[in-house]
């Protein structure tokens, strides 16, 4: 006896699993790989069908059916939970950026529809209408593309849709990414000297002056101790890095912490030259005579050498805030001369360009690359080759335009 095919109200045959629903519409219903029934539904059979391919491969490819409902804030949530092995201020500073960026918008996508296009399109929105620059979005496709890997390592995703998405973005904002510009040779006298003077910004001459003639980065500097600084041997020893941040929460505010680097080439030890010498000792003095004394303990570690009048630690805001002051009033001092239109004047700059300006004088100076690299603290040597490229290019361009400068000096002599 033949058996008869369950059929719709149309009369086609339905397939094993699928069935016409009351209302006319269609369901699919099918059990995953560890049992768990799940239940599709679709206005026509042929639209059920389509979604039943979607679905059966992906069960064959191992890809959950639960992702339906699954958003990028849920990835988020998980991955959280789940993530191990960062500093507690990059961590925090991860969260921050995805809840103050994707969480409200982006976050709410759903899995199942999301598409390469779409995370290109919201990092495209990110600049074009929020005007966030490309390495703040840098750092939030950071933290996205863990979440989206996450997905991919538990079968929701075949693939991480965050791949390259920053790609073509960085291409198409090239110019607009601003070029770290270090000080020129007369910029760095005209700053140095300012500083030198007796007055009220004489006590931050050690502090910029150890950070211009060794390149180290401001946290490295500002969480130096006196053990770290050896007179005999003239060396400086870095070995942590000192951060300010936000440990997150309403009442648990801005804090210090102590960090090791974050790559074994940040611990190195950095020659000290007679100067940087002077102006560590400098700076012992005028504590002593001010009867400065550290009283800062930043999780275990102490005796740090540059610190304010209350003895706490320094940080980075405070440093950039006295920057800003110094060339402020050393600009005054100059254009009050008035010695001619082509006076030398500060540009605008940040801690960091103190370290730029180092690496720069290393390469006019011809020194070694690999011996750069080793004394900034790069794992990469391709960021010291970056810094190279542009401190000999520029370099080139000035001694061509004294070349030139002479050769037209020939010229009128022989006229």
């Amino acid at each position: 006896m033949a058996i008869e095919r369950r059929k719709d109200s149309k009369g086609r045959v339905l397939k094993p699993c699928e069935n016409q629903r009351s209302n006319g519409t269609y369901e699919f219903k099918l059990r995953d790989k560890s049992g768990k029934r799940h239940s599709i539904y679709a206005p026509t059979l042929q639209e059920l069908r389509e979604k039943e391919q979607d679905v059966l491969k992906d069960i064959l490819d191992g890809i959950k059916p639960d992702k339906n409902d699954l958003t990028i804030n849920d990835l988020y949530n998980r991955w959280v939970q789940l993530k191990r092995g960062l500093k507690d201020n990059t961590f925090t500073n991860y969260k921050y950026m995805y809840t103050q960026f994707v969480e409200q918008s982006f976050g709410n996508t759903k899995i199942k529809d999301l598409k390469r296009t779409d995370v290109r399109a919201f990092y495209n929105t990110l600049a074009d209408e929020r005007n966030l620059k490309i390495l703040t979005i840098d750092n939030i496709h950071t933290v996205l593309h863990q979440v989206l890997e996450l997905a991919v390592e538990d079968d929701y995703l075949r693939y991480n849709p965050s791949d390259n998405a920053l790609k073509e973005l960085k291409k198409a904002h090239n110019d607009d990414v601003s070029k770290r510009h270090a000080l020129t040779v007369q910029e760095q006298e005209l700053f140095e000297n300012f500083l030198k003077k007796q007055g009220k910004y004489h006590k931050w001459f050690p502090i910029f002056e150890v950070m211009l003639l060794t390149g180290m980065r401001v946290g490295e500097v500002t969480g130096l101790r006196w053990c770290d600084v050896d007179f005999d041997s003239n060396t400086i020893s870095v070995n942590h890095t000192l951060v300010y941040y936000s440990r997150g929460g309403k009442h648990n505010g801005l804090s210090f912490a102590i960090n090791t680097p974050k790559t074994k080439s940040g611990v190195r030890t950095i020659p000290m030259s007679p100067q940087v010498k002077e102006a560590l000792l400098m700076e012992r003095e005028f504590q002593k005579e001010c009867g400065i004394k550290c009283n800062a303990v930043v999780d275990g570690y102490t005796d740090f050498i540059f610190v304010n009048r209350f003895g706490g630690v320094q940080h980075q805001g405070t440093l950039n805030k006295a920057l800003r002051r110094i060339i402020r009033d050393c600009n005054y001092e100059v254009l009050d001369k008035g010695k001619g239109d082509k006076v030398t004047t500060l540009p605008p700059f940040s801690n960091h360009t103190l370290r730029h300006t180092f690496a720069t004088r290393m390469c006019e100076a011809g020194v070694n690359i690999k011996a750069m690299q080793d004394i900034l603290g790069h794992s990469d040597v391709q960021t010291t080759m970056d810094i190279y490229a542009e401190a000999t290019s520029d370099f080139k361009h000035e001694e061509m335009s004294k070349f030139a400068e002479y050769f037209n000096s020939q010229e009128c002599l022989e006229r």
